[in-house]
């Protein structure tokens, strides 16, 4: 089973060369921290940042440089800011080539939910709509089951949707899953980690690649 630098440290292999990347708020943020340093990738952020590096270290941190979800962060050389509208063009004019969320729920077909649970106060849904409307490669990172246990990878999302049929691959702490047009197909196992362990995990359709993998982490 996988901690959340563990789960960023798996998606960062999804990460290619020229890549420009969106990471949202949550375990995706982490990401940037396992990149290779071999290959050049641009990190953007909504709130206008593009070249963002990994976090600072303690005693590092500058209060004016901030990501979407107000934590400090380290630029690149060559980084750029402007304002959300120039940021927005961006995401809406597809040059985002990979986006990273967190997610509550993912369904089956791809739909995700992760911005609202009613009867919970949230300042609004951010840059989340227009991230998974735009974005043709959406990698969700989340934790598999909720702290009650209750599968998180379900048959329909209960939760208010941010976006339908989008999402492409998922890593969770248990596994690496693609969404296909039969559901979801289990694609890596963590280590220590069976495949019934993860059927028994998932609530909506799951089907068992031929060539199921131990997670490299």
């Amino acid at each position: 089973m996988l901690d959340k630098n563990e789960i960023a440290k798996r998606i960062a292999k999804e990460v290619k060369d020229g890549y420009y990347v969106n990471l949202g708020i949550g375990i995706p943020t982490l990401v940037a921290n396992f990149v290779r340093d071999d290959i050049n990738v641009e990190f953007q952020s909504e709130n206008g940042v593009l070249g963002m590096g990994p976090f600072p270290f303690e005693g590092e941190e500058d209060a004016d440089i901030i990501n979407a979800g107000k934590q400090t962060i380290t630029t690149l050389p060559g980084a750029s800011f402007f304002d959300s509208a120039t940021s927005f063009g961006m995401i809406r004019g597809k040059h985002v080539d990979l986006t990273i969320l967190g997610a509550m729920e993912v369904a089956e077909n791809g739909d995700i939910a992760n911005w609202k649970i009613p009867g919970k106060m949230v300042k609004g849904m951010g840059g989340a709509m227009d991230l998974v409307a735009s974005a043709e490669n959406i990698i969700v990172a989340m934790m598999h089951t909720n702290k009650a246990g209750k599968s998180k990878l379900l048959k329909r999302c209960s939760l208010p949707l941010t976006g339908v049929g989008c999402v492409t691959k998922i890593v969770t702490n248990l596994a690496v899953l693609e969404v296909t047009e039969n559901g979801f197909l289990l694609l890596e196992r963590a280590p220590g980690v069976s495949i019934d362990d993860i059927e028994a995990a998932t609530e909506g359709t799951l089907s068992i690649s031929s060539k199921v993998i131990e997670m490299p982490v």
